[in-house]
């Protein structure tokens, strides 16, 4: 019994302890389930505040930039009324311009400084008969003629630049390029009848050391040198010129013969062909045609074919023709129908005698030419677009002296011939060698001309309107004496020609104002740096820096239109306008000209109060897109703008004083507006 009641209890014990375990792990169960849904509903709970906190910031981030798209708006809105009322002042500045030109109109009758109105036919006609009537010319006369007639060609020439399409009709620059061309060829001829009449009297200006005849007259605008060879002495075949600087030495049989040389250098050109002497006055279809002439195809002909072709190709309109036939002669031009009977027969008489001088000089160049073939017929001509005539134009002649007086008793007789001007007819002998002899040539260099590369001798072709390199040789060029020794085969018109792109591109330009409509352009080129100063609608080049020395002085402080400044800077030399062709020659990305124009205006807006650099990005940029620096500029102009340009290595901004341009700029209008606060404060690029 005792053992049964043992075994009993031991049995409910266990049977106990079981039914407390099974209660235990069923509570520990409970609470755990309890704990995972507990932290399952915090975490929902957070991921709900958390959505609703980001929900919240996106509506008041949105809510702000609906505010400041907004502000933004308001602003340019803002901003486009005053650019529209800004841009009136491109009409006010069209309307001062017409103003300023009936103002000088009035200027210039008042002044009654008897020269007559370029643009006036009856006026500039009545001119050219009363002066082409004037027989007794000596060449100090002509050089008081000439200053008025190169003033009259500037007139004309600077008006057809500054003219607008609707101001002018295209009857009327045909005509004004006529004119030009009359004006150009009058006053060689009047050379040349004052030449002839001092040949006339050579005579009576012997030198007592040589027997000869030498006389030197030159001006700002002209040298004169002429050497008459009265002795015939071999002894004397080579003379200089000491007032001039230039010499010559002739071959032994034009040292034994009675010849007179002249040279006649002008230091304008009146050779070239008319879009040359003033860069943008034609139409590109006349510079096209004339890249035809001057770049022969090589066709197999003769060359006597070859020019009755080329005659028949400049036979164009005269809107084209101008520019290549206007240099044969005046009379060749439309008649005016003002001119008189009187002026058509001077005119006649005037291509008589231009027509001896040329067909002289097409004879001396048939030898060259008859020896060249088609293809360096094309090499030796001059490409006018990439090389431009520097320094005036060189007529080296060889002239027929008229017959000498004679003394009769108390009586002097002389021979009249009506023949004119006549070249004296030189044949080419051999030297001993077998080579051709040369006339040795010396050209003293302009002094207010810089040449930064050696420069280009050329002869003038008058048959085929073009300057060519044959025929030129022996070239030696001395740049510290400033002077240029060569060899030709006959007497030609030569000039020195330089590259017109040596100074494109800029490596670097710089615009800020310095005043109430003032400015200053600063241009950083490969051989020159150039400040040009500007004020209301003149310029005034500051200076020419070229390796650290200032030069140019002759042109430096004055006032002058912006074309009569850009023809003074080229004829120096310098320059550094680029033209419709340019980019064949300059390897520069070809920008929309639409997108410059507009590019243009904008800064003319702004430039009384920002200043303007170059840009490295410019020439990644597309063709729509202009790429320059800005900068604001305080208005009291004490100091110089801090877009100073930097080395050219560098191409970046270099004053501390001014913030740089971000390296990424935001291009939408909210973005654009969110920098606005932290900008205010500087000067920005």
């Amino acid at each position: 019994m005792e053992l049964l009641n043992c075994i009993k209890i031991i049995l409910t014990f266990v049977f106990f302890s079981v039914v407390a375990n099974m209660k235990s792990s069923g509570k520990s169960g409970k609470s755990k389930k309890g704990k995972e849904g507990k932290q399952k509903d915090e975490a929902e709970l957070r991921a709900e505040q958390e959505e609703a906190e980001r929900l919240e910031k996106e509506r008041l981030y949105q809510q702000h930039l609906e505010k400041l798209e907004a502000k933004y708006q308001r602003e340019r809105e803002s901003e486009l009324a005053e650019l529209n009322s800004l841009k009136q002042k491109f009409l006010s500045a069209q309307q001062w311009k017409m103003d300023y030109k009936e103002q000088a109109k009035w200027e210039r009758y008042l002044s009654c400084d008897g020269t007559p109105d370029p643009t006036v036919p009856q006026e500039i006609n009545t001119f050219m008969s009363l002066w082409r009537d004037h027989q007794e010319e000596d060449v100090q006369l002509v050089m008081e003629k000439e200053e008025v007639v190169l003033n009259l060609i500037e007139k004309l020439e600077f008006h057809l630049l500054e003219a607008s399409p609707d101001e002018i009709t295209e009857e009327q620059r045909n005509q004004y390029q006529e004119f030009i061309l009359q004006l150009q060829d009058l006053l060689h001829q009047k050379y040349n009848e004052a030449t002839l009449n001092l040949l006339k009297t050579a005579s009576m200006y012997e030198d007592p050391e040589t027997g000869n005849m030498h006389t030197v007259i030159k001006d700002k605008n002209t040298t004169f040198c002429i050497w008459v060879n009265l002795k015939k002495k071999a002894r004397f075949k080579s003379h200089v010129f000491q007032e001039a600087g230039h010499s010559f030495d002739l071959p032994k049989s034009l040292a034994l013969s009675g010849v007179a040389v002249r040279l006649l250098h002008t230091r304008y050109d009146h050779v070239s062909p008319l879009w040359v002497q003033c860069q943008g006055l034609p139409r590109q279809e006349a510079s096209d045609s004339e890249d035809s002439a001057e770049h022969p195809k090589d066709t197999g002909q003769g060359p006597g074919q070859e020019e009755e072709k080329g005659r028949e190709e400049l036979s164009v309109p005269a809107a084209e023709e101008t520019c290549s036939e206007g240099r044969k002669s005046a009379a060749s031009l439309k008649e005016n129908s003002s001119n008189t009977d009187d002026t058509k027969d001077t005119e006649e008489a005037t291509e008589k005698n231009s027509d001896i001088l040329d067909a002289a000089s097409q004879d001396e160049d048939a030898a060259p030419q008859e020896e060249a073939g088609g293809g360096e017929e094309a090499a030796q001509a001059v490409d006018l677009q990439q090389l431009a005539p520097l320094g005036g134009v060189y007529r080296i002649e060889a002239l027929q002296p008229p017959p000498r007086a004679r003394r009769v008793g108390d009586w002097s007789a002389v021979e009249l011939l009506d023949v004119g001007l006549e070249v004296y007819p030189y044949s080419p002998e051999e030297a001993e060698d077998g080579t051709q002899a040369a006339v040795q040539i010396t050209l003293r260099l302009p002094d207010n001309v810089i040449y930064f590369q050696v420069p280009v001798i050329a002869r003038w072709d008058p048959e085929g309107q073009q300057w060519r390199t044959d025929g030129i040789s022996n070239i030696t060029y001395e740049a510290e004496e400033k002077s240029i020794t060569f060899g030709m085969g006959a007497f030609y018109t030569v000039a020195l020609l330089q590259d017109a792109h040596l100074n494109l591109p800029y490596q670097a330009w710089e615009l800020h104002p310095t005043g109430v409509d003032e400015g200053l352009f600063t241009v950083t080129a490969a051989f020159a740096t150039i400040q040009i100063q500007i004020k209301d609608n003149q310029c005034m080049l500051s200076s020419v820096v070229v390796e650290e020395e200032e030069v140019l002085s002759h042109i430096t402080g004055k006032w002058m239109s912006p074309f009569a400044l850009r023809e003074a800077l080229k004829r120096a030399g310098v320059n550094i306008f680029p033209a419709d062709y340019s980019p064949k020659y300059v390897p520069v990305p070809t920008k929309a000209a639409l997108a410059e124009v507009k590019a243009y205006e904008q800064m003319a807006l702004l430039a009384a109060a920002f200043a303007f650099a170059h840009s490295k990005w410019n020439g990644e940029a597309g063709p729509e897109q202009v790429v320059f620096k800005v900068c604001g500029v305080r208005p009291n102009f004490q100091s110089r703008s801090a877009l100073t340009p930097a080395p050219v290595k560098q191409k970046q901004l270099s004053h501390g004083s001014f913030s740089p341009c971000p390296s990424s700029v935001p291009h939408t209008a909210p973005e654009r507006a969110l920098r606005d606060t932290s900008l205010s404060n500087k000067d920005t690029c």
